[in-house]
């Protein structure tokens, strides 16, 4: 399996509370300050069809798919949001950062529920066929992340409302791909405070900038 890599493609991963959206933020506003046009992204969702997906997929008040169900549910507002979103802005030359894109289905589809990861390497390459060129994984511990997530005082949606054990599995998932990744997953401790846990990540992200 061959995926395309783009420059200027980074996704950003991890459990429930890591903290992404503050992450995204400031890399947002890092890359911007070249004056960049720079996509912010998410997954599922990212295009008028995927977000309709992204409904099905998480609200609790639909019947419950099954493991495979939502695999496919995935794949396909990925699919979609390649087609719509990421692809169009990298040939413009933006960049795009999406938080969350095909690592977070070996992590929850394939660590949570158990399905075998050449299943969902065989969709990638199927249906999707390119990667980010830097993943940022923030890794903080599940309890953790749960008490924050929680502490946002919305509601749970129905993958938010799994027991410990199926984002335990997650995050075994997320890092064993960042070994099996290393030189395209960056592992940030995201159990630290908010400021260093972008600055790392902004850091990271720098690297990437072509010098003038």
């Amino acid at each position: 399996m061959t995926l395309r890599t783009y420059p200027r493609f980074v996704s950003i991963e991890g459990g429930e509370g890591a903290g992404k959206t503050t992450v995204l933020r400031a890399v947002r506003d890092a890359l911007a300050l070249d004056g960049d046009e720079v996509v912010c992204t998410r997954e599922p969702g990212g295009t008028p069809l995927a977000e309709l997906i992204r409904g099905l997929l998480l609200d609790p008040s639909h019947e419950p798919a099954s493991a495979e169900t939502e695999l496919l549910l995935m794949f396909a507002a990925r699919a979609q949001h390649v087609h719509e979103t990421v692809l169009p802005a990298l040939s413009r030359g933006a960049w795009v950062i999406s938080d969350r894109f095909t690592d977070s289905s070996y992590a929850y589809q394939g660590g949570g529920r158990g399905i075998d990861p050449q299943r969902i390497a065989a969709l990638d390459d199927g249906f999707v066929g390119i990667e980010p060129v830097l993943t940022l994984l923030l890794d903080v511990g599940v309890d953790e992340g749960r008490a924050r997530a929680r502490g946002r005082g919305a509601a749970p949606d129905r993958i938010e409302a799994e027991q410990d054990a199926f984002f335990e599995r997650v995050r075994a998932a997320f890092l064993q791909r960042a070994s099996e990744h290393p030189a395209r997953i960056r592992v940030i401790d995201a159990a630290r405070p908010p400021a260093e846990v972008a600055a790392d990540a902004v850091r990271a992200v720098s690297t990437l900038r072509t010098p003038a």
